[in-house]
């Protein structure tokens, strides 16, 4: 349940539903798996596993998981069993198949072949911080999370949001950071980056585990590079990658902190509370101190 990674939305306004409210609505989208020619089915699920609630709520917080069952099947297997059936096609008719024939072939042999295809399932966390008005999808691209939103959408029938902005844009104040050698407040910069150039052809320099204070780092700045990604911590409790989107990669929070929650767990329920509970007190400092060294949200 530890989040990996982090896009970031605002609420626009307050959140007007308890977890009972919330999870009648996401009875409207349960989760089923593919049928036998669906190459993708989502729905909610429980995120404590089948016998918990459809909403997780912990000190006013709330955790819901979207199921995600795709069908794995290669373009390469489909063109190979098209071209079989393509072959016997311009035997029988004594041309070449137009291009709307072939196409009609694939999409008959998608079919045909899906209902033999191996099944892979995921889960998409999604944490809703009522309080702060924080919608938080653990999603590595911004196409996972936006799937992730709409089906909440279609769920709730409306939910006004909008990606996190903020007064200074993140490749500008990590760039000034790297430059003056220290992060603000309470973050530090680790010992990985990356430059890129403006130019169109977006050079780009990356340093991994590598000292990042220094004149040959910095002279890619000078060069006219801006930083697109940097590794910090924060209180040194909770390290992460920053991009120049604002988002949050690789997040990793501190051994120490896991382990304090598994003492004070008796059981398996009370240890998947503490973690949630000490992943969003420590999220929402988090985040309340990233907007301030980014200059403050944007109206």
């Amino acid at each position: 349940m530890w989040f990996r990674n982090l896009q970031i939305f605002r609420l626009a306004d307050a959140w007007q539903y308890s977890s009972a409210d919330l999870a009648t609505a996401l009875t409207r989208g349960l989760f089923v798996g593919c049928g036998a020619t669906d190459q993708i089915a989502r729905g909610w699920v429980p995120p404590r596993g089948e016998e918990g609630e459809l909403v997780f709520t912990q000190q006013k917080q709330q955790l819901i998981a979207l199921g995600v069952e795709q069908k794995l099947l290669p373009a390469a297997v489909v063109r190979q069993y098209a071209q079989a059936k393509l072959v016997d096609i311009e035997a029988a008719q004594g041309y070449k198949p137009g291009r709307k024939q072939v196409r009609e072939v694939i999409e008959q042999m998608t079919l045909e072949l899906l209902p033999r295809a191996f099944a892979k399932r995921g889960l998409t966390y999604l944490w809703i911080d009522p309080v702060n008005r924080w919608l938080v999808v653990d999603a590595a691209s911004s196409q996972r999370a936006d799937e992730a939103i709409e089906q909440l959408k279609l769920s709730l029938g409306d939910l006004p949001l909008s990606l996190l902005k903020t007064k200074l844009a993140p490749a500008t104040a990590m760039t000034q950071w790297l430059a003056e050698g220290a992060a603000p407040g309470s973050f530090s910069i680790d010992r990985d980056c990356e430059l890129r150039a403006a130019a169109e052809e977006r050079a780009a320099v990356r340093y991994v585990r590598h000292n990042l204070d220094s004149d040959d780092v910095r002279n890619h700045i000078v060069a006219g590079k801006t930083v697109t990604r940097m590794s910090l911590t924060w209180q040194d409790r909770v390290s992460f990658t920053l991009t120049e989107q604002l988002q949050i990669k690789r997040l990793a929070f501190l051994d120490i902190l896991k382990e304090d929650a598994e003492r004070q767990a008796e059981n398996a329920d009370d240890l998947f509370a503490a973690n949630f509970s000490l992943m969003c007190g420590n999220l929402e400092q988090l985040l309340a101190h990233l907007t301030k060294a980014l200059g403050g949200e944007s109206e």
